[in-house]
């Protein structure tokens, strides 16, 4: 198992369950290590680094977008599709949906397992067919 994805299943596991006592961290690593493996390779430490990095940069986007909407209020919609690597790790894949779900004018609708993810974005105009 990649030491990454393990990091990153017992970390949601510790967020969900709110509880970092030693029993609940043995659990949460059984769990963890008991969760079946996805498909495709490994991610590198930059793949990684670079993901975080724009979880991290997600959250001042997401307060941006909330007084944006709050200030000027979006009242269209649009659906877009952005491209995803198909062979990235499917703990990046899971990253990458949690990125662009925690703003708020963002949804991911559906992930395409052929490189797609279909996005659901509220815009200031109504787009342009």
């Amino acid at each position: 198992m990649n030491y990454l994805n393990f990091a990153l299943r017992l970390t949601i596991w510790l967020l969900l369950t709110a509880d970092f006592g030693l029993v609940n961290l043995v659990i949460g690593i059984l769990v963890s290590l008991l969760l079946p493996q996805g498909r495709g390779g490994g991610a590198t430490l930059r793949q990684w680094l670079s993901t975080l990095g724009k979880v991290a940069m997600a959250v001042p986007r997401a307060y941006l977008e909330a007084i944006q909407m709050i200030v000027r209020p979006h009242r269209h919609e649009a659906i877009l599709r952005e491209p995803v690597d198909p062979t990235r790790a499917p703990g990046l894949i899971f990253l990458d949906i949690f990125t662009i779900t925690f703003t708020p004018k963002t949804i991911v609708l559906h992930y395409d397992e052929e490189g797609w993810f279909e996005v659901h974005q509220l815009v200031e105009r109504r787009p342009e067919k």
